[in-house]
């Protein structure tokens, strides 16, 4: 298969793609547009809700697997685009629009990959994956999907990382904390303050370092961002509650975090949102992360949430693109940076003994 023949039909599924909007949990219509292409070069594509697969010819129970996985959706369109985000915008080597850097830039590039891979036999089995419901980390996208694909050794993550790997990944939990007090009439020396209370718990947990730091990712980092009290002037407020934003590390699981937190502020109530999200990452040695490194790639440690979080085996992140382009206005992609993604993913994983 010629290499710049299947580069030209990435950078056209490209275009299709931006040109449907696929915000988060409304990916049907590029999901379709995605399956159509996967179907139009030859594929054997399986879908559940908004996620496609394929699975390369000749699986093999007895090789170990490798997934390649990048997402479909977007997030809403920010506020500032001086072009059309729903209409992919060429301007020099630059194309602008919606999903152009985070992600379609990786879908297509792992794709490309894949049906290049997919030609000759590897010393493992290899699944495409494009799934959906990432930027809001829902329930309807790859958690969905892992149960019925075979059990996978490692993953290759398409996110905007400059395609420089990022072999560890910050996890997320979000906390609900509430302080109790005693209520009483303000003008007389009665009850127990639930905001001086609380101010006490957001200054420990606002210097609050836990005794394991992670070698990538440094310390757990936790941070206020809401807090809610009082319903009248005279009032003694009873009752302060807050949200805590926590990203986690992979010095300890959330589990293991939520507890130190805990334990730190005995007297706030802390009820997370959802302990699934962990931090993840991928042990510097394994043989894609020399791969990479053999490249001239240097290993970093990212501080943004993906699909990782939800990988119960190793994974590595990496793909064309800025993170900073992310989720801002006038997104863009270089096609040059496409064209690296393509070279650099078939260089890695060609011929790669796990």
């Amino acid at each position: 298969m010629d290499i710049d023949e299947i580069y030209y039909d990435a950078v056209d599924l490209l275009r299709e793609m931006v040109a449907v909007p696929s915000l988060s949990r409304q990916e049907a219509g590029v999901a379709d547009v995605v399956e159509r292409a996967m179907r139009r070069f030859g594929l054997d594509v399986k879908r559940h809700g908004c996620n496609l697969w394929s699975i390369a010819p000749g699986f093999d129970p007895q090789k170990p697997t490798v997934l390649l996985n990048a997402h479909i959706d977007t997030v809403r369109v920010a506020d500032g685009w001086q072009h059309q985000p729903f209409s992919p915008t060429m301007e020099g080597d630059r194309m602008y629009g919606l999903g152009t850097n985070d992600d379609g830039a990786s879908v297509v590039s792992l794709l490309t990959a894949f049906r290049q891979l997919s030609e000759r036999e590897q010393p493992y089995n290899l699944i495409f994956l494009a799934s959906a419901e990432e930027e809001v980390s829902g329930k309807g996208g790859i958690e969905s999907v892992l149960p019925m694909l075979p059990a996978i050794s490692v993953a290759l993550v398409g996110e905007p990382t400059g395609m420089q790997p990022a072999v560890a990944e910050k996890g997320l939990m979000v906390l609900d904390g509430v302080v109790r007090g005693v209520a009483g009439h303000a003008a007389r020396n009665e009850g127990v303050n639930a905001i001086y209370k609380a101010v006490e718990v957001i200054d420990t947990l606002r210097t609050l370092r836990l005794p394991k730091e992670s070698a990538m990712l440094g310390p757990v980092k936790i941070t206020v961002t809401k807090i809610e009290a009082g319903h009248q002037h005279n009032v003694i407020p009873d009752l302060c509650t807050m949200l805590v934003d926590v990203r986690t590390t992979d010095a300890y699981t959330n589990v293991q975090t939520l507890e130190l937190i805990r334990q730190a502020v005995p007297q706030c109530e802390l009820t997370p949102h959802s302990t699934r999200l962990n931090p993840s990452g991928i042990d510097t040695g394994h043989p894609l992360v020399q791969r990479a490194v053999m490249l001239g790639k240097e290993p970093f440690g990212s501080p943004t949430l993906s699909d990782q979080a939800l990988m119960p085996f190793p994974s590595l992140k990496m793909g064309p693109g800025d993170s900073a382009r992310s989720h801002t206005a006038d997104e863009y992609i270089e096609l040059a940076e496409i064209r690296e993604a393509i070279d650099t993913y078939i260089i890695m994983l060609d011929g790669l003994t796990l």
